[in-house]
Order: structure tokens, then C-alpha cells, then sequence
């Protein structure tokens, strides 16, 4: 029964906005309420669930979307983006353009969360495609598959991380193995798959990016562009490298638990255990913590705005009122696009809170199957039902641990498994939906043919090369 309210909450929400033309925001909140009803919620629980989902979901990304539109913002106006355009057509040759942008995503959305990365190098592809005349489409969908392979299936990403430990896989295997579906899902998914998305045409939200040309000798040197551009993945890569080394700090309560009040008095535990004299462990207690500290993507991307503000605005002659300006236009372009997400957390609390997730755990207790089939199926119903890659892998691999360690399977393979069964079918209460959506101006149906298509072929293809891998390891 509960799969059957959320297929009925799928069609409401489709009515309202493609029949009724109703705002996506209004939509999904109309729909929220009309799944907690029909799941016998309370009302007013039903209300403390839509706020609960909406202020998650701002709490976690509206300090990266803002950062991420203004980083954008700068990076566009002051010509860096076209610069490091017109580099990799010179370097990588026009017709191998998208195995240069896939490329890119992999090594910008490996250490960045796919939100942040995504903010960051959408301007390069509204600038590809101006200074190209390549289809917009075209150009993106290599980069996303990209971003979305690195963020479900590759440590340091949190989820597979995080799973990793939870099936007791050895992380850098998983990172290691996790290249392997990698590449044909980003080939067959992004590549492949654009081909049939040449005829798409896309307006991007007017504030956000606006077709400009610079004469080469306006546009700023490629080693301060490239320098801008990275900033944030520079430092969440040290973020990543001290989790990869030293372990990802554990949470609070377990902090509490080891008498140990925070992340430094964490790192002083490691190394006076590890033989480290009292001062010195202070001292990279304290450089390991300011690493995790500016690796954060909120503080990574506000760090990048500070650094484009500086060397490609006021360095550049521009006035700090007519940057600000700018840079305030840029939030304003993405207020609905905030609310809109907002609106997917309201809908994906009240599935949460509603029971879903229960009753799917209680019918794949007597699911029987291959484990790493399994895994992919569970994790692409929870992704199905709750909109979010992270909590289908966090959920699945707590009731696949037992199944996984009783067949002998291997837990680097499992966690594999659950990160291509939680990229499946993205729809209406995944962010990255409608991330995806207004960044590129395109209707439901063109987004589901393209975004949803590209990350359910990324999913199939990544558990196929899975199963395949299973005979050999």
C-alpha cells in the first residue's frame, strides 16, 4: 500500500504541473500533503514533516547554491570561463569536447559534492556552448554522468564512504574497483546517450548567465581562471585526503562518548595514541582540523567567491558596488530554483515520515536473489520513494550487511551494487531533478528524457559491469 500512495503522489504531482501548469514549488507542496493524507498522517504532523523536509534541505544547500551562483557569476563576467574554454578546445581538439568535459567532471566532482560541483562548472558549459554553437544538452550530460558516477559509487564521497564501513570494505578498493563501471557508465550514459539530445534547445535563467563577447585581450590569464575555478576543489580534497589517511572523524554523540568534545580533541586521540608527544599532536590536531574546517563545501566555495572577488573583480579594475551587484543579481536568478529543491526535501520528509522506508525493509527481509542484485534493487526503491542516493545507500547496506556476509560476497563489490542501485530514477523529489531542470530551462518531459534516462543508463550500466566483475573477484 504505501508504494502504491507514492505512485498516486507521482501522478498528482505530475497533474498539478503539467496539466494545471501550477508551480513546481506549490506543486510539491500540495503533493506533500495530499501523500501524508492518504498514509493517515496527522495533519499537523504532516506540516512539521514539510517543515522538518524544508528546512533540511535549505539548511544543507543554500549556502552552496548561493556561493556556487556568485562563484559562477564572477567566473562568466570577468571572462575566466571563456578562457579556460577556448585552453581545452586548443588542447583536447573540438571534436573530443565532450571527453574533455567528462573528464573534467570526473576530477573536479570526485573531491565536491555533486551540488557544489555542479554550481561550479555550469558556466563553462553555457560558455561552451555560446563560443561553439554546440547543443547545450550536448555538452552537459558527459559532465553530470560524470559528477553523479563520482558521487554515488567513489569514496571520498560520503554515502560510499560511509557504506563502505558499514559492509567493512577496504575504502581504497572500493575507489579503485568503483573506476571500472566508471567508465563504461559515463561513456554510455553521458556520451552516448547526448546524441539524442541535439535537437533540445536550452535557455539558461537570464541572471545566471548572459551571452557576452571578449576580445583575447580582455580575458584574464589561465593560470588565475583554472586558479579560481579549483579553489574549492583544492580545498575539499584536503578535506578528502584527511579522511582517506586518518579516518573520517565519528560522530558527535561518539565524540561525547570517547570523552573527547571535538574534531581537534579527536586528532590529539589519534596521535598520542600513536606515540606523538602532547605539543606535537596539538599542532596537527590543529592543521588537520583547519583543513576539515575550509574543506567543508559551504566554506571551500565562500573561500573560491573571496578569491574570484579579489583577482578577477577588484584586481581587474571593477568597483566592489558593481561586483556586489552582480553577484546579488546571480542569487536572485536562483531564489525559485532554492525553493523548488526546498519543495523536494518537503515531499521526500513526508515519504520518510510516512513509513515508506519501513515497509520496504519489511518486504525485502524475504526477497531472495543474488546480493549484489539485490542491494541494487532495494537501494533503487528507497532512491525511488525517498529522492536521495545518500539515504538509498545508507538505508540498504544496514539490511543487505548480514545477506552480503552470509554469501561470501564481496563487500567492495556490495558497496558498487547499492551506490548504481541509488542513482535510479530520479524524479520529482531529487534535488538534482530540479537542479537540473531550471539551471537548463527545460519542461518535465525534457528533463526526464534526458536527466532521468542518463542517471537510470548510468545505474544499469554500473550494475551490469558489477555483476560482470562479480566472476572474477
Amino acid at each position: 500500500m504505501p508504494l502504491v500512495i507514492v505512485g498516486i503522489g507521482i501522478l498528482i504531482l505530475l497533474l498539478l504541473i503539467s496539466k494545471f501548469k501550477i508551480n513546481a514549488f506549490l506543486a510539491l507542496l500540495i503533493t506533500s500533503f495530499a501523500v501524508g493524507l492518504l498514509s493517515s498522517m496527522n495533519p499537523l504532523d504532516i506540516l512539521d514533516s514539510v517543515l522538518k523536509g524544508v528546512g533540511d534541505t535549505m539548511g544543507k544547500i543554500v549556502l552552496i547554491l548561493a556561493f556556487g551562483a556568485m562563484l559562477g557569476k564572477i567566473l562568466e563576467e570577468s571572462g575566466a570561463a571563456h578562457t579556460i574554454t577556448f585552453r581545452m578546445i586548443d588542447f583536447m581538439g573540438l571534436k573530443n569536447i565532450q571527453y574533455a568535459l567528462l573528464i573534467t567532471g570526473f576530477l573536479v566532482g570526485l573531491p565536491m559534492m555533486y551540488n557544489a560541483s555542479f554550481l561550479v562548472l555550469i558556466p563553462l558549459i553555457f560558455t561552451f556552448a555560446y563560443t561553439t554553437k554546440l547543443p547545450t544538452i550536448w555538452l552537459a550530460l558527459p559532465l553530470c554522468s560524470a559528477l553523479s558516477v563520482a558521487h554515488c559509487f567513489l569514496p571520498p564521497h560520503p554515502a560510499p564512504t560511509y557504506v563502505s564501513f558499514i559492509y567493512e570494505a577496504n575504502v581504497n578498493k572500493v575507489l579503485l574497483y568503483g573506476l571500472v563501471p566508471m567508465i563504461p557508465a559515463c561513456l554510455i550514459g553521458g556520451v552516448w546517450l547526448s546524441r539524442f539530445t541535439k535537437n533540445i534547445v536550452v535557455t539558461p535563467p537570464a541572471d545566471l548567465f548572459q551571452e557576452r563577447k571578449f576580445e583575447k585581450s580582455e580575458l584574464p590569464g589561465l593560470g588565475i581562471s583554472i586558479f579560481c575555478a579549483v579553489t574549492p576543489i583544492i580545498l575539499m580534497l584536503l578535506g578528502a585526503l584527511t579522511d582517506v589517511i586518518f579516518g573520517p572523524p565519528p560522530a558527535k554523540a561518539e565524540l561525547t562518548q570517547m570523552g573527547i568534545e571535538s574534531i581537534t580533541g579527536f586528532y590529539q586521540h589519534i596521535f598520542t595514541g600513536k606515540g606523538f608527544s602532547a605539543q606535537s599532536s596539538n599542532v596537527i590536531a590543529g592543521v588537520l582540523t583547519f583543513f576539515k574546517f575550509m574543506s567543508d563545501a559551504n566554506i571551500a566555495l565562500f573561500m573560491a567567491v573571496i578569491v574570484a572577488i579579489l583577482t578577477l573583480g577588484l584586481r581587474k579594475g571593477r568597483k566592489m558596488d558593481d561586483v556586489m551587484n552582480s553577484s546579488a543579481k546571480s542569487i536572485g536568478a536562483i531564489s525559485m530554483i532554492v525553493l523548488i529543491i526546498a519543495g523536494g526535501g518537503a515531499f521526500s520528509q513526508v515519504l520518510k515520515d510516512s513509513h515508506v522506508i519501513e515497509y520496504i525493509r519489511s518486504i525485502s527481509s524475504s526477497m531472495q536473489m543474488n546480493p549484489l542484485l539485490m542491494a541494487f534493487v532495494i537501494s533503487s526503491i528507497f532512491r525511488l520513494a525517498t529522492g536521495s542516493a545518500t539515504v538509498a545507500s545508507l538505508t540498504t547496506a544496514p539490511i543487505m550487511l548480514p545477506m552480503a556476509q552470509q554469501m561470501g560476497t564481496s563487500p567492495e563489490l556490495m558497496v558498487l551494487a547499492t551506490g548504481a542501485g541509488s542513482v535510479m530514477w530520479s524524479h520529482f523529489n531529487d534535488s538534482g531533478f530540479w537542479m537540473f531542470k531550471e539551471y537548463f530551462g527545460l519542461s518535465i518531459k525534457q528533463t526526464f528524457q534526458t536527466w532521468t534516462v542518463m542517471e537510470s543508463t548510468v545505474g544499469i550500466v554500473g550494475i551490469v559491469t558489477v555483476m560482470i566483475m562479480s566472476v572474477f573477484i
